[in-house]
Order: structure tokens, then C-alpha cells, then sequence
């Protein structure tokens, strides 16, 4: 038997050890760690490795190496003719057509690795989409719409006995995916997880060709979305007796110092297999110690059928999940059949109490919790929808470190990957679906995401809907929510339902909804709903909505810049500071979450073009903090806080409004050393001070009974004059993917809070993903990326020669004797060889392009000419040819292929008449991005093999940054 220790860095730098058998070929794709560190040790072989092999299921990542290339929403022909032929998809089993036929030609398609977001990469325009950003991608730009992803993988023969299926964590959207030809199904969507078997359609033994269409011109939300394979993809492979997709379910009930869990399993069958199973229920703790076993029999379910079984299992003494101590255990779930392991999958699970009560608030393992919540959206400054993972992490630690311990998924199911982090971290979460009704294409949804998700135990809440103006106030929303929520119940009974409500507080889904969720205290009498339902506990889902550019401080409606005070965004709505007051002086109010915690691309409410990502977020888009973080981390957190607001560089006798967030008694200011005053600190308040500039150095000094326990200065900054490079705090040890801080520093290092210089970033090692600086105005580009431009070859011609022997042939220029490429051929009476011609327009001809020729055979043994000049076939594939700049001319190029024909074998062969296509590479510029307020960020990727990545940073009149991340 061949048994390997595999090390799972668990916290801190900590790493645990954990023996287990595994198959020889098992792949660990999801470590905590995007490097796993794995040891092996052969202890004792004590039966074949291939038997072994067939007890073990295999989930393999297969976001490597994609092809990509942008479609057309209507035009069929800059759609690669997709759906043109006579028989369709639709119409006979396996007939994809264009880039969904398995023999399509990508070669001049980009490479790429996925997730993958297309509108990032794209300019802005006004005409674009107010809710995305106004990124020239989705509705209104039709070329920029549709996105095709192909990728080709090999399937052993030994695999014949397993059931192959691709898993796709979310496509955004409107997606149609093909295997080797064969159309799987579409999803709508672009927040759903799919599966789709392909056992039937496998080329075993050889190569087979994965093809998704996304179509993202529709949307789904009124904010960025991305669009395209925005998270991860798996090629998954079990025994035809399995685990059912999302097949556990793991609740648990604490009984003095007890955890009766129960692990309901559901087997399916897609084999022939009848007769007796044997299922194995296991728990282990976080370091893979084995806490309890049970063992029950069974009998497989019918083909294509489903089995539940439910086990109980007791832990004595348990951990509990929490928010501070987020422990976690772990089921493995494994099916013997005639005594051997045919399968087993892990679930991770925590064990864990949640209560709600009408007058007292929310318990968690029976203490009282105040929800300190925020609402936040998926995209990221720089790579927008298409997060790496350990950015779910970067994000969750940054509202952990502001004392946030609640989260909720703004309006849609998340990706995987936020959950295992709001796990691991201990960050509560609200679970929420994307609209409301009661028909199957809602309510499939809705049980697609409980059955993803419930074993989470971040999840404290389901949301079956949010705003939902139409129905809010009606008999219709009434009836709706109480199908949902009971539909819910019945998926999971052990957490309650919620719906986000803007627009009435007194009928319709306020009246029936489990958990009452309270958008904006502005849209109505809270305290009178909670007096007309004293039986309905009630949250805070959204409030504050309150506008903040970071780092400036005087509104410049011009500059569409909102001062970072924190005030009233509108009249009847209230500000971070009157919403937390207000929940938090209610204990019948379960707590309340903010709009938002991130800044997010799209609805750039107040303003409009130029603005392109919202003023709503307690940090900006890069997750740099904005002055209200430091009110929040005083009065959620439990260390002491003290912040000084605004910096100090300013005009000389302008009068400033300082204020100071701290959770000190009392506050003392001095300006150069001379006191302003010292002031007691409200519960839950902030101070405030008018002070006229002088430059120099502003300190606040806090008091605890009567102590000094803290200081904070800002002071007046010189000239900048250097580049600093720092590693994000909040990245996780040992991560593949980190994020970097740029600023400048003067001569004395201080950081020079309003610095705007535009920086130019090289890298060793690595690759940079995205960069970003958190204006909400800024149009530069988040990616910079080579420009793929593809030249069909126009006007076709062919003329006959009579001679086969074409090597020494030359090339045929003007004469009367050319006739449109392959129209009318007679394909039984062909000439021995054929010289073709046509035109492709080149309107760059640029010394620093990439010009290729990507032939499809359209003859035998080509020989291609360019502009009169002979081009030698490549040396990696005798079907492409590399094209000189010498060569080439500015407009119009010809290209001669001179080939004796391919011959049918059969009548209704169907002969490929494309010559190929000429494929344009024109170089990235050089990374770059302008500091905003004093900063930006660059996100990294190291390169797999790299022991270091160096990262260098210029700008014009400052020293050169560098920075090395091992």
C-alpha cells in the first residue's frame, strides 16, 4: 500500500502533518495552499496500484491553458459561422459547428489561464454601461459580447470504467459548453455552479476538446459583472457508484459537552452495479486525527438512481466554529463495495449554534453576537470579477482587521472560494439568491446554491431576494417569500431566511419573511414595524450608503470627488456613524450591514461618466482604507483605535475640520505641541476640532482612565522624492498570488499622502495581473495585455496548374485566367495542382508585431508565398508560417498557396476551403498606473518554478522601488 503525507498549512505559518492512503494518481487541487508541499514515504505495498486507483475519486484544476477569442453577438460570419450549418446542435447529436466542432483551428487564438474576465481588459466609454463601469464589453458593443474558451485534455484509457464530468464553479453568462462536438447544456446564469457528464462523448486514450460560448451581453445585476470563465473549472472523475454533486449534508446538535452529528450521504448510480454497499462515515479534527467512525450497509441505488443515507456520529468534547476560533472538522464519506473503497469525499463542516431572538438579537453558540456586517460585490481593483483565490482571503482580512465579522453576498451566490475563506477566518455570512419567484428556473437556482453551500458554517442566513420593489409592499411578495422560505426549510431546516426590503416596512414580504432585513433606515419606521411583529427577529441587511472618495477631503463635485467625512448621503438617509448608533442601541435588532465594504466598479452614484466604480465602500476598490474604517474598528473592534482625519499638507492659513475616531475616554489635541483642547469621547461618536493650517505636526493623544495609552500624528510632508514597495500584511504566507503597495516617501521616509505620479512597473519571476489605485475617476487601463488581431484572407482565388511537381514552382501573378477559390470544383476531375491567391489588409506594420500565417490545409504538401517572397513553414508546426516585417506592406498584402488538392474519399465529404487565417500580435506597453492619493497596487503572480520574484517600480524625478517577495 502507498500512503503519502501530505502538509496542510493550517494558521500562522503552522504546518500539520496528516498520513493517509491515497491513489497514486490522486491530484490535490484545492491545499490551502496554491503549493501544496507533498512528501512521499512507500511504506508497504501490499496490493496493486491499480486497484487502488479505482477507490479514489480525482478532482484535477484544469484552468491552465485556454484559448480564447471573441465571437459576435449576431453576425454569424465574425462568429466563426457557429449554428450556420444544415444540421445544428439543436437538431442531430454532435453536430457543434464553428469553434464548437471539435477539429475547429484555435492555433491563433490567445492563450490564456483561466479565471478569466474579458470587460477588465476592455477601454471605457461613455456610451458604455452605467452598472459596469462603463467598460466597452456586454450590451451595446456586440463585438465584445460573445466569448469563445477551448481547451484540449487527455483521457487515458484506464478511465474507461469512471464517470468523467466537467465542473464549472460559475460562467458569466449565458453559457453553452460542447465536449469533443457534443452540445451538454446551457446555463443562464452567470452565478450558478453546473455540472455536465461526458462519459459518453470521451476519446479515450486520446485528445478531447473542451469549447464554451459565453454570451455576457445581457445583465444580470445593476453592477460589474466581468463577463467570461470567471472562476475555477474541474475535470472530475468517479466510480460509477458514487457520491451524489454536493451529495452530503452534515447538520449537528449540541447536547451538554456532546456534537450528535448527522451526515446524511447521497449515493448515485450510474453503473449496473445491484447488491450490497457498505457506507463509512469518519470525522477528523483540523490536524486529520480521527475523532469517531460508523459503518452502516446498504444497497446501491437502481441505474441512475439515488440513495440517501443518514449516519449519526457523536463528538465528545467539541471545538466549536466561531468568530474567533473558527475551528473546523472534517467527514470523509467513503462507499465500500465487495470491501473495497470505491469512493470517498471530504466535507468540510463546523459545529456550531445560531438562534435568533425577537427581543435580544442574534446568538452564536449561545452567546450574543451584534452583527457588524458588510454588503460587498465580487470584483477587485485590477482583475475585476476573475479573483485568485488567495484574494477571497485578502478581502475577508482586510473586514476582519476593520472588525467586521459578517458578510453579505451582494446579490448573488458567491464563489466556493469566499465561503472556505469566511470558514477559515470566521466571518459570518449571508447567503443570497438571485431572484425571486416559484417556478423551477428560480427555485432550481435557489437549491442549487443551499445544497452548494449548507455545509459551510460561516452560513448563518439564507436570502432568498433583495429589493424586490415590484412585489415588497403586495399580496404577489407575500406569497412568493412564503413559497421560498418554505421551500427552503425544506432543504435545510437548521438556518433562517431573510429578504433585503427597501421599500415598505409594514406589508407584503415584510409581513411572513422569517428574518425581517431592513434595507435603510430612511425607507421607514423601523420601530414601528418591530412594534406591529414582536415575534420577528430583524437585521440591518443594508445601510449607510454614504459617498467617500478616499483621501480627499473637500467635495469637488467637478472632479466628481466626495470629501471622506462621514455625512449624510441624501436627506432621509443616514450616515456610518446615525446607522450604527441606531442598531446598535437596539438589542432587538440583530446588528446591521454597511453599503459596502469594498468600492466596486459600476453604479458610480452620485456622479456618472467620468466616475466608474462606486463612493459607497468603507475601503476603495484596491481595499485601502478610507476614514471610516478607523470609526468602525473603534467601536467593533476590541483594541484600542485612535486616527487622526485629514493628512496635513495643505494651504497655509485654510481652516481644516479635524476630527479623530478612537475608543479612548478622552482625546487631547496639539498642533506643533500646543494643546487645542482635550475632549471626552461619546459611545459610538467620533471628535471634532477646526483648526487653521499651519504646517508642521498635528498629534492626538488618547486617554483610558485618565492614562495615555495612544498616539497618532500626521505631519507635513517634504517633496517625494523615493518609490517604496511593500507586501500587503494581509496576503497569506507562501500565496502564489500577492498583492503589492506602491507609494512615495520624502527624503525623511515619510509616506507623502498626496502624491499623483504616474509609476511604471517591471517584473522578474512572475507576471503582474492587474494594477489599480482606488480614484473613482480613473480611466486608465487595469490590464496590459499583447493585442490579438485576426486578418482574414479576402478576395480567394485559385487558378489550375498542370504540373504536380510545385517545388519549383513560381508564383502566378495578373492574368485572365482566375476564378473564385473552389466554386463549382469538380472534385473527380481535378487539376494536379492549384496556385491560390487572396488579400489580407495590414494597417500596422509594425517592426514590433508578431505576424503569423496560420494555414488550414487546403491541399497537400503547400508551398505559401507573401508579397512574391517565399516563407519557410515553422519549425514547431509545418502549418504555420512566421511572416517578416520585410515582407509585409502597410495595406493591402498578397498571399499566394500553391498545393496539388486534397481528394474526397466520399461524395458528401465535406472539403475545408479556408485558407487559414493571418494572426496580428502587437505588443503590451509597459505596466503602469498613477498613484491616487498617495498609492496603488500591483497584484502578482509568481511563476511556478521561481524561488523569488522581483518587482521594480519607476517614475519620473523619484529613485527607483524594488521590491523582492521569496
Amino acid at each position: 500500500m502507498i500512503k503519502y503525507y501530505y502538509f496542510n498549512q493550517i494558521k500562522n505559518n503552522i504546518f500539520i502533518a496528516i498520513l493517509q492512503p491515497l491513489s497514486v494518481n490522486h491530484v490535490f487541487m484545492k491545499a490551502i495552499f496554491p503549493k501544496g508541499i507533498l512528501f512521499c514515504f512507500i511504506f508497504l505495498i501490499s496490493y496493486s496500484a491499480s486497484a487502488q486507483n479505482k477507490s479514489e475519486r480525482d478532482l484535477t484544476l484544469i484552468d491552465k491553458d485556454w484559448r480564447f477569442s471573441f465571437g459576435h453577438l449576431f453576425d454569424t460570419g465574425k462568429d466563426f459561422g457557429h449554428a450556420t450549418g444544415y444540421f445544428s446542435y439543436l437538431t442531430k447529436t454532435g453536430f457543434g459547428d464553428g469553434p464548437a466542432s471539435s477539429n475547429f483551428d484555435d492555433r491563433a487564438w490567445r492563450k490564456l489561464d483561466l479565471p478569466h474576465d474579458w470587460a477588465v481588459e476592455q477601454s471605457f466609454s461613455e456610451k458604455a454601461s452605467f452598472s459596469h463601469g462603463f467598460k466597452t464589453a456586454g450590451k451595446g458593443f456586440p463585438e465584445k459580447s460573445i466569448g469563445w474558451y477551448r481547451k484540449k485534455i487527455s483521457i487515458p484509457e484506464s478511465d474507461k470504467s469512471k464517470i468523467i464530468s466537467l465542473k464549472f464553479d460559475g460562467v458569466f453568462r449565458n453559457s453553452k459548453v460542447f465536449f469533443n462536438g457534443y452540445f451538454l447544456g446551457t446555463e443562464e446564469s452567470g452565478y450558478n455552479s453546473f455540472e455536465y457528464d461526458v462519459t459518453a462523448y470521451v476519446n479515450y486514450g486520446g485528445e478531447n476538446t473542451i469549447v464554451v460560448r459565453v454570451d455576457a451581453s445581457m445583465e444580470e445585476g445593476w453592477f460589474y459583472e466581468g463577463a467570461g470563465i470567471y472562476r475555477h473549472v474541474y475535470l472530475k472523475k468517479t466510480n460509477p457508484l458514487h457520491v451524489a454533486q454536493n451529495g452530503t449534508y452534515v447538520t449537528s446538535e449540541i447536547k451538554e459537552n456532546k456534537a450528535e452529528v448527522s451526515a446524511e450521504v447521497t449515493i448515485e448510480n450510474k453503473g449496473n452495479y445491484k447488491g450490497a454497499i457498505e457506507i463509512i462515515q469518519t470525522i477528523l479534527d483540523a490536524q486529520g486525527k480521527q475523532i469517531t467512525t460508523v459503518s452502516e450497509n446498504g444497497t446501491a441505488p437502481n441505474f441512475y438512481q439515488t440513495t440517501n443515507y443518514t449516519s449519526k456520529l457523536t463528538v465528545n468534547n467539541p471545538l466549536l466554529w466561531d468568530i474567533e476560533n473558527p475551528n473546523l472538522y472534517r467527514l470523509i464519506t467513503e462507499i465500500k463495495q465487495e470491501g473495497k473503497i470505491i469512493d470517498r469525499y471530504e466535507t468540510s463542516f463546523g459545529i456550531r449554534t445560531i438562534k435568533f431572538d425577537a427581543e435580544k438579537g442574534f446568538f452564536l453558540n449561545g452567546k450574543s453576537v451584534k452583527l457588524k456586517g458588510t454588503n460587498n460585490h465580487q470584483d477587485h481593483a485590477g482583475i475585476g470579477t476573475a479573483l485568485p483565490d488567495e484574494l477571497q482571503y485578502f478581502r475577508i482580512k482586510k473586514l476582519k482587521e476593520m472588525g467586521s465579522n459578517a458578510y453579505r453576498c451582494s446579490h448573488h451566490p458567491p464563489t466556493q472560494e469566499l465561503l472556505e475563506a469566511c470558514d477559515k477566518l470566521g466571518m459570518l455570512v449571508i447567503d443570497e439568491t438571485r431572484l425571486m419567484g416559484i417556478n423551477d428556473y428560480h427555485l432550481n437556482d435557489l437549491e442549487r446554491m443551499i445544497k452548494r453551500d449548507r455545509n459551510h458554517p460561516s452560513i448563518f442566513c439564507w436570502s432568498v431576494g433583495n429589493e424586490e420593489w415590484n412585489i415588497e409592499g403586495n399580496i404577489t411578495g407575500e406569497r412568493i417569500t412564503n413559497v421560498m422560505q418554505e421551500f427552503t426549510k425544506g432543504i435545510d431546516a437548521t438556518r433562517p431566511v431573510t429578504v433585503g426590503i427597501s421599500s415598505g416596512f409594514k406589508s407584503g414580504i415584510s409581513s411572513v419573511v422569517e428574518i425581517m432585513g431592513y434595507n435603510y433606515m430612511g425607507n421607514g419606521d423601523i420601530d414601528a414595524h418591530r412594534n406591529q411583529f414582536k415575534q420577528q427577529p430583524g437585521m440591518g441587511t443594508e445601510e449607510g450608503s454614504t459617498f467617500a472618495t478616499r483621501g480627499v477631503y473637500f467635495t469637488d463635485d467637478a472632479k466628481h470627488y466626495q470629501s471622506a467625512y462621514d455625512k449624510k448621503p441624501r436627506p432621509s438617509f443616514f450616515s456610518i456613524e446615525e446607522g450604527w448608533k441606531f442598531y446598535a442601541e437596539r438589542p432587538y435588532l440583530a446588528g446591521m450591514f454597511i453599503w459596502t465594504g469594498f468600492d466596486y466598479r459600476g453604479e458610480p452614484t452620485p456622479y456618472g461618466w467620468p466616475s466608474v466604480t462606486s463612493y459607497f465602500g468603507m475601503m476603495d476598490v484596491c481595499g485601502f482604507p478610507k476614514d471610516n474604517v478607523f470609526y468602525l474598528k473603534s467601536w467593533w473592534g476590541t483594541e484600542p483605535v485612535l486616527h487622526i482625519m485629514p493628512h496635513w499638507n495643505w494651504s497655509t492659513g485654510k481652516e481644516i475640520d479635524v476630527w479623530v475616531h478612537s475608543n479612548c475616554d478622552e482625546v487631547e489635541l496639539f498642533l506643533n505641541k500646543e494643546s487645542l483642547g482635550k475632549k471626552k469621547m461619546e459611545q459610538n461618536g467620533h471628535l471634532e476640532w477646526k483648526v487653521k493650517y499651519i504646517p508642521g505636526t498635528l498629534e492626538a493623544v488618547g486617554y483610558k482612565n485618565g492614562k495615555k495609552v495612544l498616539s497618532d500624528i500626521q505631519k507635513t510632508t517634504e517633496n517625494a522624492q523615493n518609490i517604496k514597495l511593500s507586501v500587503d500584511k494581509e496576503n497569506i504566507s507562501n500565496a502564489n498570488v500577492v498583492v503589492i503597495t506602491a507609494e512615495t516617501t520624502d527624503e525623511k521616509g515619510a509616506h507623502v499622502p498626496t502624491a499623483n505620479h504616474e509609476m511604471t512597473f517591471s517584473i522578474k519571476g512572475g507576471k503582474i495581473l492587474g494594477v489599480g489605485n482606488g480614484n473613482p475617476t480613473s480611466l486608465e487601463r487595469d490590464k496590459f495585455i499583447d493585442n490579438i488581431e485576426l486578418l482574414a484572407i479576402t478576395n480567394f482565388e485559385e487558378k489550375k496548374l498542370a504540373s504536380a511537381n510545385i517545388s519549383n514552382q513560381i508564383t502566378v501573378e495578373a492574368d485572365n485566367n482566375w476564378k473564385e477559390a473552389f466554386k463549382d470544383r469538380d472534385y473527380k476531375n481535378q487539376a494536379p495542382a492549384y496556385v491560390y491567391r487572396g488579400k489580407f489588409d495590414l494597417k500596422n506594420n509594425i517592426k514590433t508585431n508578431t505576424v503569423t500565417f496560420f494555414y488550414k490545409k487546403i491541399g497537400i504538401n503547400a508551398v505559401v508565398f507573401v508579397n512574391g517572397n517565399k516563407i519557410p513553414a515553422s519549425t514547431d508546426d509545418d502549418q504555420k508560417y512566421i511572416l517578416n516585417a520585410a515582407v509585409l506592406k502597410q495595406g493591402l498584402n498578397t498571399i499566394q498557396i500553391i498545393a496539388p488538392p486534397l481528394q474526397k474519399n466520399k461524395d458528401w465529404d465535406v472539403m475545408n476551403t479556408d485558407p487559414g487565417i493571418i494572426q496580428v500580435i502587437t505588443p503590451a506597453e509597459q505596466w503602469k498606473r498613477k498613484l491616487f492619493n498617495g498609492y496603488a497596487q500591483i497584484i502578482i503572480q509568481k511563476d511556478e518554478n521561481a524561488a523569488e520574484v522581483i518587482l521594480s517600480a519607476t517614475a519620473k524625478g523619484l529613485k527607483t522601488g524594488t521590491i523582492t517577495v521569496k
